[in-house]
């Protein structure tokens, strides 16, 4: 399976949608800070699964129609940040899809998670990160999970790291840095959080008309996860 997660920056990158699904062959496309009211139901072969309503800066999903059926859709709204109350890009800050594979006969979750912005601790951001992936339990307990998005985590990843181990997860780093706007706040800001799905790989696409650049998740599930084994 292959996800691109990207960060539209306030909408402006979302003339290269078509270009970056066709070029990769995606399955599923997370999107952050995409206008929900000015985005189409398809998108090269993907359709929108769900895009928040709630948002100034939103959340959307598509998935491969040919090869995945969506079953349930889960967006849910995070601990806030003092950025959240005074300017409210983000009501709604993590959306969760079930899919289930039609060759596989299997259901996965695939998210689209943003994270609040630096100018919150990065224990809120833990916070809303443990939030968002007890949630995700919700659309099914126990079923092969990826958490793409943007993390605003660009130093102490280490930490978050063992953060999510404690929850059943692990983080994926891409490889090469994802944010280049200012010089003093570059670095990987853009990650994959997963269980029950082997990472194969995590790549820095280049960068386009927004600020972060996109990455392609290369995803399986496990062996365990298809067969059902704890």
């Amino acid at each position: 399976m292959k996800v691109i997660s990207y960060n539209l920056r306030k909408h402006r990158a979302a003339t290269e949608l078509d270009a970056l699904v066709e070029r990769h062959n995606v399955d599923v496309l997370c999107l952050q800070e995409c206008d929900s009211t000015d985005i189409p139901d398809n998108i090269h072969g993907l359709r929108l699964a769900e895009a928040t309503q709630r948002n100034r800066l939103g959340l959307a999903v598509y998935y491969r129609e040919n090869t995945y059926r969506a079953v349930d859709v889960r967006a849910i709204a995070l601990k806030k940040s003092l950025h959240d109350y005074v300017l409210k890009p983000a009501e709604e800050r993590m959306l969760g899809v079930r899919l289930h594979d039609i060759d596989a006969n299997r259901d996965i979750i695939v998210a689209s998670f943003h994270a609040a912005p630096l100018t919150a601790l990065n224990s809120l951001r833990r916070h809303q990160i443990r939030t968002a992936l007890e949630e995700i339990e919700h659309l099914g307990d126990g079923l092969p999970a990826l958490m793409v998005g943007d993390y605003n985590y660009p130093v102490f990843k280490e930490k978050l790291g063992q953060h999510v181990r404690r929850h059943g997860y692990e983080l994926s780093l891409s490889d090469s840095r994802t944010y280049t706007r200012y010089r003093f706040f570059r670095g990987h800001y853009d990650f994959a959080t997963s269980s029950g799905f082997t990472i194969d790989k995590v790549k820095t696409l280049p960068q386009g008309l927004s600020d972060h650049l996109p990455i392609l998740v290369t995803a399986r599930v496990t062996q365990e996860a298809a067969l059902g084994v704890a």
